[in-house]
């Protein structure tokens, strides 16, 4: 069979945290891919209104380029209403019976899949594949990975990595403080978030 990880997300703005655990999980896994498909109207995040579904479309293709092994979809961003994993990894499995799907989560996210939206489709349809970071209590994860498996059937694998401490939301607060952001993403998206004066106008220190 085919394995495919999934990274699903805002992605607002992709930063190098998203890379580096899409790209230990295809290591680590032996994947033959791994799919970003950027959300469109998640339930459990306010949709983005200071940037477009383009540009953070574009960020995406920019970041991944020069990977031969990541690809990007918008099949979230062509859906109405409110995008919802369960409905993704049900699409993907329909269309796709002979391909085994790896759902790609950081580890903070392991703890509330129970409180998302239907998630026994997820994990009826997919493999969650966890990162086991440096900072988590590897006894409170041993128990919510148990949790999952006793209450749902899960699937579970843990990916080992170290903690990386970068996020979105820092990324735009950092731009919007005129603080520079090298370094926490890749040049290209760099250069596009300054070219469109993006977060709050132009970044001022960046270099």
């Amino acid at each position: 069979m085919k394995k495919i990880g999934i990274m699903g997300g805002t992605f607002n703005p992709i930063h190098f945290g998203h890379l580096f655990l899409a790209e230990n999980a295809y290591e680590q896994l032996g994947l033959d891919m791994v799919l970003f498909i950027p959300s469109k109207n998640p339930p459990h995040k306010n949709k983005p209104e200071d940037i477009t579904e383009q540009q953070r479309i574009d960020m995406i293709q920019l970041a991944i380029n020069e990977n031969p092994h990541f690809e990007l979809s918008t099949m979230e961003m062509e859906r109405e209403g409110m995008t919802y994993t369960a409905d993704t990894m049900t699409i993907l499995k329909a269309e796709n019976p002979d391909t085994e799907y790896y759902f790609i989560i950081g580890a903070d996210s392991l703890f509330l899949m129970d409180k998302w939206y239907q998630p026994q489709i997820i994990f009826d349809n997919c493999i969650v594949a966890a990162a086991n970071r440096d900072h988590a209590d590897q006894v409170a994860m041993a128990e919510q990975v148990k949790l999952l498996k006793n209450q749902y059937h899960a699937n579970i694998i843990l990916i080992d990595m170290p903690t990386v401490q970068v996020s979105s939301c820092n990324i735009r607060e950092r731009v919007a403080a005129k603080k520079s952001i090298r370094y926490y993403i890749t040049d290209p998206v760099l250069e596009y978030i300054e070219s469109k004066s993006l977060y709050s106008g132009a970044l001022g220190v960046t270099k």
